[in-house]
């Protein structure tokens, strides 16, 4: 492949439209997504998932972003207005969201992934892209997608596929493909139970990330193509991709770390232990993704808060945070809190312990609580002494949700409390 240079990438992302699939429920995350779709969830202390991907294109250069919306976006939609709207609209710049309208038909919802796109070809064909880039919303990840461009260009593809290496079992719950020597996808099966491994490279497959980037006359033609298709489900995963490959040149992009060209940092926080941990991942001593690389920001919504206040020195009272993240706004009075991630506006108060916990905004933790492995959602207000984490039977006897990694998931609704359900 021939060396790049940034000048010709550059060209590539300013003529390049993102469009971000953000309409996901993302049921597997259980009441975190009762009233706020997946791409929403806050994540890493002070984030929504939305923003990485959003990130990564802002600093790949690519500042014409469709965001397609679909369940329960109000809190989506608010955050993006808040938080992206500092684009300029006088140099082509912008981040547009896109609800299902019924542009097409009187469908009121999005049948799939590929469905989506096609019922907004109208606006696509508008801003008159040259290459289209799709991604999926509900990922936490860093990726130049100018390097992927640059690759589909250059091998000629018609379509590119972004992918990473996988274990065979984690593959059942991706779309797998296999290549030739260059590259090029041979055969591709969505969520296969055998899936096909990577040769020379046993229990290892080559998995889909749900990036995809088109040539716009190509993408076109197959969106009408599947549309005019009555068995088909109208995704690219299902439909689109396994159509293709045969008959056009379609690619694969591994993702690796542009430095070390090992495998990058890449999660699916679609359940709530993969939610909890990929949460606490990040307060590590060198956690494998890196919040504070002025490199490669993560851009969002920054609410005016005063920093995090820790008050009472006591032998029996100290408020102190160990081996954690405190996120502006929160308050720990008197209370001890360790290996926990807390995000805005948080208070703990006097002789509470927290620990190994993922604490969303606007909570507020009363007196002599404890809480161990436990993701507390979005306003909740605990009373005082209440023990969460500590006795899994307990937790699902008062309603909680305990995940099959014994994490504690904790609503206001499952409180009785009467919450604020724009989250």
């Amino acid at each position: 492949m021939p060396h790049t240079n940034p000048r010709f990438i550059s060209r590539l992302t300013r003529n390049t439209l993102a469009l971000i699939l953000a309409g996901g429920r993302g049921s597997r995350l259980m009441h975190l997504t009762a009233w706020r779709s997946k791409p929403a969830v806050p994540f890493g202390g002070k984030f929504r998932i939305i923003d990485f991907p959003l990130s990564n294109c802002i600093n790949s250069g690519i500042r014409r972003i469709g965001v397609l919306t679909q369940y329960k976006a109000h809190s989506l939609i608010l955050h993006i207005q808040k938080g992206w709207g500092f684009l300029r609209g006088e140099f082509g710049e912008f981040v547009e969201l896109w609800p299902a309208q019924q542009r097409v038909a009187e469908t009121a919802w999005y049948a799939g992934t590929a469905d989506a796109v096609f019922q907004n070809l109208d606006i696509i064909r508008d801003h008159n892209p040259e290459y289209i880039l799709v991604l999926a919303g509900d990922h936490i990840y860093k990726m130049d997608y100018g390097a992927m461009i640059a690759y589909h260009v250059e091998s000629g593809a018609d379509m590119t596929v972004g992918c990473l290496e996988v274990d065979v079992e984690r593959a059942r719950e991706f779309g797998v493909m296999s290549v030739d020597g260059e590259q090029r996808v041979r055969s591709f099966a969505e969520k296969p139970d055998t899936p096909e491994t990577i040769p020379g490279m046993p229990g290892r497959c080559l998995a889909s990330m749900g990036i995809y980037v088109f040539n716009r006359g190509f993408l076109f033609e197959q969106l009408y193509k599947d549309a005019d298709t009555p068995s088909s489900s109208h995704d690219f995963g299902k439909d689109i991709i396994p159509n293709v490959i045969k008959l056009y040149r379609v690619m694969a992009y591994t993702f690796r770390d542009p430095r070390s060209g090992e495998l990058a940092y890449w999660r699916d926080v679609g359940t709530l232990d993969a939610f909890w941990e990929a949460n606490l991942e990040l307060i590590g001593v060198t956690p494998p993704l890196n919040l504070y690389d002025k490199s490669w920001p993560i851009w969002t919504y920054q609410e005016q808060l005063p920093p995090a206040k820790f008050v009472f020195d006591d032998e029996d009272r100290r408020g102190m945070a160990v081996d954690s993240m405190v996120s502006g706004g929160c308050i720990i009075s008197g209370a001890t809190v360790r290996h926990s991630l807390l995000f805005s506006n948080v208070r703990v108060n006097s002789y509470a312990q927290i620990s190994d916990s993922v604490i969303l905004p606007d909570v507020d933790i009363g007196r002599k609580c404890i809480v161990r492995n436990a993701v507390i959602d979005r306003y909740c207000q605990l009373e005082e002494g209440i023990q969460i984490g500590v006795d899994p039977e307990a937790d699902r006897r008062a309603g909680f949700h305990v995940s099959e990694g014994g994490i504690t998931l904790v609503t206001p609704e499952m409180l009785g409390q009467d919450a604020n359900h724009v989250r």
